[in-house]
């Protein structure tokens, strides 16, 4: 070749072979991510063949992360979280810690250091957000109650392992990896709870800020977007805010970028354009999460299957078996029924991304052994493998003891939580018809506007600036230079246009006739009563009537209807 190319190598490669791999794992009856895996095994440094940039591979497969959390967040809102938290904080937290103590006892067993024990079992207890989210959408769950469940407990799995991400540097020497002197105890062991203290007080400003100040500030900005009308700028606009509080999140807070973009969605979901911004990120999302699969598979070598086989079980059984149990148990025992805890203890039947990253922290700080990491790495891409088992086999024992007694029992719970997630889906629900009935009452006050789609409508609402006039206002002064057309909403004008005087109501319009002509003003208006205006700048207007051509040609009509009647009248006058 050339040029160096490794970026376009790497995402060309990787597409065309996600795709091949793909379509031969949908012949043959199993999810495509399988093939994106073995697409990354393919690909990777220990397979024969063209090896692709696995840097260049994790960085684009961590935008694909940040876009899908960014999806999540979009559809799952603050409301949500908080209903679902009472199950989701101790579960989640009772899981990770019981399944840590798993992978301390089986490294201990190995002859592996307390540090390389506790790094390891943090890595088998937080499974990959990525993985639930595309086992729930083949499944149309994620907007159900189980569903919600399974996603707010994975979300608090995260936070605790951005908690752990700070916190591992800290305890690395006392744990026997790479630290500091040791002959400062005291200091050090001051510095962990610093840290401590400092990584809780990031993680709240960060939710604070993003809850607090982001509903004011995004949708504000969305809304300046719209009223360019620029379809590649919004879409633009959302991938910045995504990418933008993702990144600022990460440097400024020490959270993860996965975790900023949830909750830059989750700010989004509250404006009115949650449904456009989700609309124009959906395709990005689907290229770059195929890349993630792609990346985790080009981290496997082959070969640990061969060395270690007994181990890959081991870790295998304590992913697939072991925490799913354990979190199985804590749903019942929090009294939720078993469709409930299994549809969690399946969504926990596998290990991802946060996995890699503490394995590669552990491995830089002298905690875990390098044979560590290849055994994750398989256990991931067996457990990623095989989930779509496991979703079928908790189906199964659903319906075969969904009639048992304590299903019946745990279901008043559940039905408890259902109420509290559906008066959240209410509020958003209520916020959607809103939307449809002002659209609604725009087409039916301005006949001229019921020919748009719902899109236009939805556009036009949000480029539209309301103003109100008290009687006797002047609006339109003759000779002034044209820079607004005014919709009348409510009230009555009064027209002053060549020796005559017109009254105009609700439904009408008046202004358009100089901003077409980029002549000066040519009559006088005046408020008779107390009016409600919509009202569109000159660039506004212009923009609009260029893109609704429909539209365009009534307006031309009536200003051309108006300015023959002036004409006459101005004739018949002389």
């Amino acid at each position: 070749m050339p040029h160096e190319t490794p970026l376009i190598a790497t995402v060309a490669i990787g597409f065309v072979i996600a795709f091949i791999f793909g379509f031969c794992a949908s012949r043959l009856r199993m999810p495509p991510l399988i093939g994106y895996l073995l697409a990354g095994v393919a690909v990777g440094p220990f397979t024969p063949g063209f090896v692709a940039d696995a840097g260049l591979a994790a960085q684009l497969a961590e935008i694909g992360v940040i876009l899908l959390m960014f999806g999540v967040g979009l559809h799952f809102s603050a409301a949500d979280l908080l209903a679902v938290r009472w199950i989701a904080l101790p579960g989640a937290i009772g899981q990770i810690g019981v399944a840590t103590l798993m992978g301390v006892g089986v490294a201990y067993l190995w002859g592996w250091s307390l540090g390389a024990g506790i790094v390891f079992g943090l890595c088998l207890s937080v499974a990959s957000t990525v993985v639930l989210l595309k086992a729930l959408e083949e499944r149309n769950a994620v907007n159900g109650v189980n569903g919600r469940i399974a996603v707010g407990w994975l979300i608090v799995e995260d936070l605790a392992m951005v908690l752990a991400l700070v916190l591992l540097p800290a305890f690395a020497e006392a744990l026997g990896g790479q630290g500091g002197d040791a002959g400062h105890g005291a200091a050090a062991a001051g510095s962990i709870w610093l840290d401590l203290g400092l990584t809780l007080g990031k993680v709240a400003a960060f939710v604070a800020i993003a809850l607090l100040l982001g509903p004011r500030v995004v949708p504000w900005l969305l809304a300046q977007v719209a009223r360019t009308g620029s379809r590649e700028l919004f879409t633009l606009s959302v991938l910045a805010i995504a990418l933008g509080i993702a990144f600022g999140s990460a440097a400024l807070f020490g959270v993860s970028f996965a975790l900023g973009a949830f909750f830059a969605g989750v700010v989004l979901n509250e404006s009115d354009f949650s449904q456009k911004a989700a609309h124009e990120s959906m395709p990005l999302q689907d290229a770059f999460s195929v890349l993630f699969f792609v990346s985790v598979g080009m981290l496997f070598d082959p070969m640990v299957l061969l060395r270690d086989p007994l181990s890959v079980l081991v870790v295998l059984a304590i992913i697939m078996l072991g925490k799913s149990l354990i979190a199985a148990a804590m749903v019942l025992a929090l009294g939720y029924p078993l469709g409930t805890a299994l549809t969690v203890s399946s969504s926990l039947a596998q290990i991802g991304e946060f996995s890699f990253i503490l394995a590669g922290l552990g491995i830089a700080l002298g905690l875990l052994p390098p044979e560590g990491r290849d055994l994750i790495l398989a256990g991931a891409l067996f457990s990623i493998t095989l989930n779509p088992l496991v979703f079928l086999g908790s189906d199964w024992l659903t319906r075969r003891f969904a009639p048992e007694e304590g299903e019946v029992r745990g279901a008043a719970r559940l039905r408890s939580l259902e109420r509290e997630l559906m008066k959240a889906h209410l509020r958003t629900e209520a916020r959607d018809a809103e939307r449809v009935l002002k659209a609604r009452e725009l087409a039916e006050s301005f006949p001229m506007f019921a020919s748009l789609d719902p899109q236009g409508m939805q556009d036009l609402l949000h480029t539209f600036r309301h103003r109100t006039a008290n009687p006797g206002a002047r609006l339109i002064r003759r000779g002034d230079r044209a820079d607004t057309v005014f919709f009348i909403a409510a009230g009555q004008v009064e027209v002053a246009v060549a020796g005559r005087k017109i009254r105009l109501g609700p439904g009408e319009h008046f202004g358009e006739m100089a901003l077409m002509s980029g002549e000066p003003r040519s009559a006088d208006v005046t408020a008779v009563d107390y009016c409600q205006f919509f009202t569109l700048d000159r660039r506004d207007f212009r923009r609009f009537i260029a893109q609704h051509p429909e539209i365009r040609t009534v307006v031309e009509a009536t200003a051309a209807a108006r300015r023959q009647m002036n004409e006459e009248k101005a004739a018949a006058g002389a």
